[in-house]
């Protein structure tokens, strides 16, 4: 079974100028460059399908000359800040028609090719309780609404230990697996019984703002000296 990767980048990021392509931390091509080397990394990742209507992503998709990856320009209709992720999974199936999809994104520099091989190993283990899987980031802090807490209960202990409070999981949007089949059955990029992948902070990190531009790039340029140690 061929294990694929869905990885979506559009063009005109709104709050982070350029944020996919421009130079992160010293590498040329920039976040892009660098998610499709880890990817290019993982041993259980068969084919890499990069979608965008950006030119430069496509331009830069293209000079890795892998027979891996295959770089294919997505209609400006789906290529907006207004397209919704609903639209997105829609037409996945149009790109992919077979095989475990692996969707994840270029502003997650810090899920290396190790911890894709380490999700994607996850998934098939658990196949037999689960469909799918999605990494999270666990919440062991005190969480209210605008009334009350909601993890935990004041009136057996107003302020408890952090680390004995119920998490909860926060969707990091690092990674979502799942056979093609729930894509065009369920419209989804999950099915029924998701199985919950937990990754640290770190590992989740995600750049949505410049001030998350700018502190990734400190935090890469450690983790690559760490990794070169």
């Amino acid at each position: 079974m061929k294990n694929v990767v869905f990885l979506p980048c559009r063009k005109g990021s709104e709050r982070v100028p350029n944020k996919n392509t421009r130079d992160f931390a010293n590498v040329k091509g920039g976040l892009l460059a660098i998610k499709l080397q880890q990817l290019l990394d993982a041993k259980f990742v068969d084919k890499i399908v990069l979608s965008s209507n950006d030119e430069q992503v496509l331009e830069i998709g293209n000079s890795f000359k892998n027979d891996k990856v295959f770089a294919v320009e997505r209609p400006d209709s789906l290529g907006s800040s207004a397209t919704s992720t609903d639209d997105l999974i829609n037409y996945v199936p149009e790109l992919i028609d077979k095989g475990t999809v692996i969707w994840t994104h270029v502003t997650s520099p810090f899920i290396t090719g190790k911890m894709y091989d380490k999700m994607i190993s996850k998934y098939y283990e658990n196949l037999k309780d689960f469909d799918s899987l999605m990494s999270v980031t666990a919440l062991r802090k005190f969480i209210w609404d605008k009334n009350e807490p909601v993890n935990y209960d004041r009136n057996i202990e107003k302020w408890p230990r952090t680390q004995t409070l119920t998490p909860l999981y926060e969707v990091n949007s690092g990674v979502f697996i799942a056979d093609i089949s729930i894509y065009q059955q369920k419209k989804d990029r999950i099915g029924k019984k998701t199985f919950l992948y937990e990754l640290s902070e770190k590992e989740a990190f995600d750049i949505d703002w410049q001030d998350d531009f700018e502190m990734a790039e400190i935090f890469y340029q450690k983790f690559v000296e760490k990794c070169l140690d």
